[in-house]
């Protein structure tokens, strides 16, 4: 195949531990989906679930699985949050926590020195 037809791209996963990197030699006109399978990264991760439970994007942006890639495109799949930032906010706030800048460096929960 000509060489023209063909372009660089790579496949990004990260756990909490570890960060996965694979570069990609695949013909114009290659999906998002595709890219993934064939880098081989569904085998080695198994809990990654492209129809459900993880989203994927590239450099950063939100993509669709059918995005047909460019040259050079990081495509990164994105593992489901722990918690909703949200509803984190919203339960601290019904709790009458307030989170100060700085209030852990300070010493005091409130932000101010402790009293001797």
């Amino acid at each position: 195949m000509d060489e023209q037809q063909r372009i660089m791209v790579e496949v990004a996963y990260a756990l909490a531990d570890e960060q996965l990197i694979l570069s990609l030699n695949v013909e114009r006109g290659t999906t998002v989906e595709q890219a993934i399978e064939l880098s081989g990264i569904l085998d080695q991760y198994t809990d990654i679930d492209l129809g459900k439970t993880n989203k994927v994007g590239i450099f950063g942006k939100l993509a669709k699985l059918d995005k047909e890639l460019q040259e050079g495109d990081r495509v990164e799949i994105y593992r489901p949050l722990i918690a909703d930032p949200k509803e984190v906010r919203r339960k601290r706030a019904a709790e009458g926590k307030v989170m100060t800048k700085g209030a852990a460096a300070k010493g005091g929960e409130d932000g101010k020195e402790p009293s001797a």
